[in-house]
């Protein structure tokens, strides 16, 4: 169930499962629901800070998370604790669910990064995707996450990026994407 904070925001529960275990769960506020797309936003939810070589993630960052419940990606817009865009993670996932005030989205081992200017866009654990067994055990959803991948490498380098994908939903949907 969604959870109401003190200063009247809504609350849910993002919790990621990878291989059929929870990977994290974090609390996020609830900025959209427009039936299709969830949007939430959240403080960087690890340990200290993760440093990849091309971003570093650390406390004070900020998510804004866009999740699907029709298409096998999610769009995380991260940045610093003075607000300055660092740039755009992308899980691929399985579809999300928002059940009872928990956001539910199975992480598929494909991830793809978009610098803040979009000179940097990388596909990032195409290993992992490949070890995981994916295409064997189920090969219409591994055709479904690199289908996704490729997707969002072409949103990442065409001009508006992933900027035009989100505000083109919210003009079609009706709903805001735009962080409070």
């Amino acid at each position: 169930m969604s959870v109401n904070s003190t200063d009247g925001s809504t609350m849910v529960e993002v919790v990621l499962v990878k291989s059929g275990r929870v990977k994290i769960r974090y609390a996020a506020e609830l900025l959209a629901d427009d039936g299709t797309r969830v949007t939430v936003r959240a403080p960087w939810a690890g340990e200290g800070f993760r440093d990849f070589g091309f971003v570093r993630f650390e406390p004070g960052d900020v998510f804004t998370e866009y999740y699907w419940r029709d298409r096998w990606y999610a769009i995380k817009e991260v940045r610093d604790a003075e607000g300055v865009r660092k740039g755009w993670y992308c899980d691929i996932t399985r579809p999300a669910t928002l059940l009872g005030g928990e956001l539910a989205v199975e992480d598929l081992d494909l991830d793809l990064w978009r610098s803040a200017d979009g000179t940097d866009v990388r596909r990032l654990d195409e290993d992992e995707f490949a070890a995981s067994g994916l295409a064997t055990t189920d090969p219409e959803a591994a055709r479904a996450a690199q289908d996704a991948l490729d997707t969002l490498e072409r949103l990442a380098r065409e001009g508006g990026g992933f900027e035009t994908l989100l505000d083109q939903n919210a003009m079609n949907t009706g709903s805001s994407t735009r962080t409070r």
